[in-house]
């Protein structure tokens, strides 16, 4: 209808692209979990670019509905925004790229790299919705929930890296082991990170109770290992003669903020007692980390019923018990040492990465429409008129400039042509019966001189003032449409606003819905690629370590 009475063109001829735009968004709800699958998700994002600019005026509602569903309450979105569909597309992305983050496999080097880049960039993708898209409607969107999305998948590529230096295997060498209480330490603060985001307002209603338990267990258990890998620095390794004494002093120091009063580095690497003691402390602190992990695991069933969640952290556990009771058993009870904190340190800084759409080719669907700088929904013009040119002594009667389309330029208002009605700054659309939207000026001059000395027909439009008031007629707007309210969201009551009052831009309302929802549900509601599994019954959740097939454990 649009494309009829905005553009003067029989929109008959326009069903493919129609059909391929329909075809392309359809497929959008079922992708590959691949990067063939991020491809067609960008290429739908960048498709709608085009689509906004072509059919949906600044100045009217189109009445094209658009529904989606909160992948955390499961309320459906309904709105006459295509920037709800465009932030539900790119949410989808970054959900899809954290689903191939955990298929990578994390028992080889280039499948911890790849783990690491999908999770950055899942971040990426989120940081940029966050920025760019400030009115989300749906509560999975808000800028507080997609600030912890973002926390969420860097603290999972943080783990990837840790992994990868542990890959080959932790050596029981003094400066090896330094490295990894640091870069455990860092794990652990990041996952902190995440769980005190996660228990703040507005999100901690909505947030899954497993995913905060989860981000707390890993907290705790990497700050044990932390603080299990120094003690075994302290106990095992005894300052020898052909140490470098300098070089294992700064990388002690580098590990704290400040040590425990009265001792000081180079003292606890010569002097055994003290060494034991430190390591000692150490390890209490490891062990009371540990058994906070298991504790809060057995808080939740779903977490319970990961077995290798539990292994995992019963190992760790039993592991620093047994160091522990290795050591000699002295009165630990006069020991005042505590275990000062560890400083996090990673050489592997873990940034988001920015969506690259440019490496994603589209062509415009409705190409044939003509160049959008001129042929799009924010201009007017009238509807094509057929001038009838004579030459006049093989004078056309008028100049052409621009590109394409050209324009009427230096009209001699006595030609021929002026007085069929041609004015100046006209664009040609076509000459002789043949559309020229997209030649420049030598090509229709080209099309000019293969008329010979015949009469030249051509179809021109006039752009009209762009502020002029546009009537708000739209064929597909379900009048009497009961209006019901989101609870994710304050909308305006009604969708018209006296235009004399200066009231600021509201949303569109919102609408509640149950029907159809498996049919209508968006990427979030399909489930991560497990063989076997049903398509219906899992939905996709961004915290995809939940997944026992692909822990990061």
């Amino acid at each position: 209808d649009f494309i009829l009475e905005h553009y003067s063109e029989d929109s008959s001829e326009y069903e493919d692209e129609i059909a391929d735009l329909m075809d392309l968004r359809q497929a959008c709800r079922t992708p590959s979990r691949d990067e063939a699958g991020i491809e067609m998700l960008m290429s739908y994002f960048l498709q709608l670019g085009y689509v906004e600019n072509r059919f949906f005026p600044p100045t009217r509602h189109m009445g094209v509905l658009f529904t989606w569903y909160d992948s955390f309450t499961g309320v459906p979105v309904c709105q006459q925004n295509l920037l709800l569909e465009k932030s539900s597309i790119l949410f989808n992305i970054g959900a899809l790229y954290t689903q191939i983050g955990t298929r990578c496999n994390r028992q080889t080097q280039a499948g911890l790299e790849n783990a690491v880049d999908a999770f950055q960039r899942a971040a990426g993708v989120l940081s940029y919705l966050k920025e760019t898209f400030t009115h989300t409607p749906s509560y999975d969107m808000s800028p507080a929930m997609l600030n912890v999305l973002v926390k969420m998948m860097l603290a999972q590529a943080q783990e990837c890296v840790f992994e990868q230096i542990g890959l080959p295997g932790i050596r029981n060498e003094f400066f090896t082991l330094v490295k990894m209480t640091q870069e455990a330490a860092k794990v652990g603060e990041v996952y902190m990170l995440v769980n005190t985001a996660m228990n703040q307002e507005p999100v901690k209603e909505n947030i899954p109770y497993s995913w905060s338990k989860l981000a707390q267990i890993k907290s705790d258990h990497y700050k044990a290992l932390a603080h299990y890998f120094i003690a075994t620095i302290l106990c095992d390794h005894e300052l020898q003669s052909g140490d470098d004494e300098d070089q294992q002093e700064k990388a002690l120091s580098q590990l704290y903020d400040h040590m425990p009063e009265g001792l000081m580095v180079l003292a606890v690497l010569k002097d055994k007692v003290q060494r034991k003691q430190l390591g000692k402390a150490h390890l209490r602190k490891a062990i009371v980390h540990h058994e906070e992990a298991l504790r809060v695991c057995g808080l939740c069933k779903k977490l319970r019923n990961i077995d290798v969640l539990q292994e995992v952290l019963t190992a760790a556990h039993k592991r620093s018990l047994l160091k522990y009771a290795q050591q000699e058993t002295e009165d630990d009870f006069l020991s005042l040492i505590q275990a000062p904190d560890i400083l996090s340190r990673t050489e592997h800084k873990i940034e988001t990465i920015a969506p690259q759409f440019s490496k994603v080719k589209v062509k415009d669907f409705f190409h044939r429409l003509g160049p959008l700088t001129v042929f799009s929904a924010k201009q007017r013009w009238t509807a094509p008129r057929t001038i009838r040119i004579h030459h006049e002594a093989g004078e056309l009667g008028f100049s052409l400039k621009g590109g394409s389309p050209v324009q009427i330029y230096c009209l001699d208002p006595a030609c021929s042509a002026a007085s069929m009605g041609l004015k100046e700054g006209d664009y040609i659309v076509s000459v002789g019966g043949m559309d020229c939207k997209w030649l420049g000026v030598n090509e229709v001059l080209e099309k000019f001189k293969s008329m010979g000395e015949q009469p030249i027909e051509i179809e021109v439009i006039s752009c009209q003032d762009t502020a002029a008031s546009m009537h708000s007629k739209s064929a597909t707007y379900s009048v009497g449409m009961q209006k019901t309210y989101s609870l994710i969201c304050l909308a305006m009551e009604e969708d018209k606003i006296d235009q004399t009052k200066k009231a600021p831009l509201k949303l569109p309302f919102l609408s509640w819905g149950t029907k159809n929802r498996q049919k209508a549900a968006s990427t979030l509601c399909l489930p991560s690629a497990v063989a076997g599994s049903s398509q219906i019954k899992k939905k996709l959740s961004p915290f995809t370590l939940l997944n026992t097939e692909s822990s990061l454990y």
